[in-house]
């Protein structure tokens, strides 16, 4: 009996993210075959059963095994959660070399497997080491991706679902550039159940005050997750699974996903999140949202910022 090719995706890091996005896609039966690498091999045993076990009550089957490098061969998908956490006393420039030498080492050994496909990654810092496995792995931009900002525009999204009593997928609007402190709102093409944010402003002055908190909320929710209970990952889990959907289904939606830009937005050389369409070909078409003057200096200061962390790596990924 012939085979037939399903959808596999590989991934690699089953820590809190990567377990949390492995129970969302058998929960939701995305792919027909899911393989887990992690250097914790006795865990990733003890997940796979446990998945298996909970995937006859999935959407559709999804076959989970534990697996090896050298699966990566024929993936569609291959998405990276691994990597090394910031500790107590340890900057963001250390975190990004630290995490560079691990992601040349296991980008350069999934490639040495023939894998041809599409890479999602959401390590942090998350746009950095999307441009480190781009330049890694040799493939073209678009089949290069990151988180990107998926999670800040979610998260935008409900702060402001909540304060003006909508659902929020009645709200338009995203957060963009580094997925970090330099990120920006782009305040000017926000709507409420389509009616331009500015405008409701003007007809209810006392909500002015709420946007700056609004987003303050959104930039720093991390944070205060981080501090109530150790780590963020339910909420980039299912972030991943949306970026996932998009590639495998071929939905052509628009996510701000973090892509390369070679003169977009007037940057280079850069990896942000900005409003792209992904489909079954990765990350195809970046769309350039209007910006008002401030919104320009702020996105322009965040590709500086992601820029200079950049340089600092660029002898080891060399």
């Amino acid at each position: 009996m012939e085979m037939i090719k399903g959808n596999k995706v590989v991934l690699v890091g089953d820590g809190a993210v990567g377990s949390s996005y492995a129970f969302a896609m058998v929960a939701q039966g995305i792919a027909d075959e899911l393989v887990i690498i992690d250097l914790a091999e006795e865990k990733v045993k003890g997940d796979v059963l446990d998945l298996n076990h909970g995937a006859p009550y999935g959407d559709s089957p999804v076959n989970v095994k534990a697996g090896r490098y050298s699966d990566c061969s024929d993936a569609d998908l291959v998405v990276i959660t691994a990597g090394a956490a910031q500790k107590p006393g340890e900057t963001r420039l250390d975190l990004v070399e630290k995490n560079t030498k691990i992601f040349k080492s296991i980008v350069s050994e999934i490639m040495d497997s023939g894998f041809d496909g599409i890479f999602l990654i959401a390590s942090n810092p998350v746009d950095v080491l999307t441009y480190v496995t781009h330049k890694v792995s040799g493939l073209p931009k678009e089949r290069v991706i990151g988180s990107g900002t998926i999670l800040d525009t979610a998260r935008f999204k409900y702060e402001l679902a909540q304060e003006f009593g909508v659902s929020p997928s009645s709200v338009e609007g995203s957060i963009i550039g580094e997925h970090g402190d330099s990120e920006l709102a782009v305040w000017s093409q926000t709507r409420i159940a389509g009616q331009p944010l500015y405008n409701m402003l003007k007809d209810d002055p006392s909500k002015q005050h709420r946007i700056d908190e609004i987003f303050v909320n959104t930039r720093d929710a991390a944070y205060d997750i981080i501090k109530a209970k150790g780590a963020t990952y339910y909420g980039i889990a299912m972030g991943l699974l949306h970026i996932t959907k998009a590639i495998l289904k071929n939905q052509n939606v628009v996510l701000t996903v973090s892509s390369y830009l070679e003169g977009e937005y007037g940057q280079d050389d850069v990896y942000m999140g900005v409003p792209t369409l992904v489909n079954r070909n990765g990350a195809v078409k970046i769309f350039e949202t209007p910006l008002n003057d401030e919104e320009i200096k702020l996105f322009e200061h965040s590709s500086k910022v992601l820029k200079e962390m950049q340089n600092k790596i660029t002898d080891i990924i060399a």
